[in-house]
């Protein structure tokens, strides 16, 4: 199934591909590949762990504390494809499903191995930027 963390990751990656600090419904279901109540049903979940605002139209704004949560999730996704990309020398297309597959299997201390192993590499092997985390 899908994560919260999944959601999070995904508002933080259609904001950052649209330059905006919001995303519709309907876009976060057409990206997770999910029906509108899906998304309806955790959208309440994350409301409810302070994860996200909803304000009217249907926009999803993440929070102070959810913007954290989903930089760190994606911090850990694109330092796993550069690890697949760079080490393990994974095709490009099986990159990205991999790294979703592993994001939720590797601890902190692993990815952050991973991280200076690679020697701390500021872009994923799509181009996207990697974001700090502490």
């Amino acid at each position: 199934g899908i994560t919260k963390e999944d959601y999070l990751r995904a508002i933080y990656h259609l904001e950052e591909d649209e330059k905006k600090n919001e995303v519709m419904s309907v876009e976060l279901a057409k990206y997770l590949k999910v029906s509108k109540p899906s998304v309806s049903e955790m959208v309440r979940k994350l409301v409810k762990g302070r994860l996200i605002k909803f304000s009217s139209y249907e926009k999803i704004i993440l929070t102070a504390k959810g913007l954290n949560e989903a930089k760190k999730m994606t911090h850990r996704h694109r330092v796993i494809e550069m690890f697949l990309a760079d080490i393990l020398k994974l095709n490009q297309e099986d990159i990205h499903e991999e790294a979703h597959n592993l994001e939720h299997a590797f601890s902190d201390k692993a990815i952050n191995s991973i991280n200076k192993l690679l020697k701390n590499p500021r872009f994923c092997p799509h181009g996207k930027p990697i974001p700090k985390v502490e």
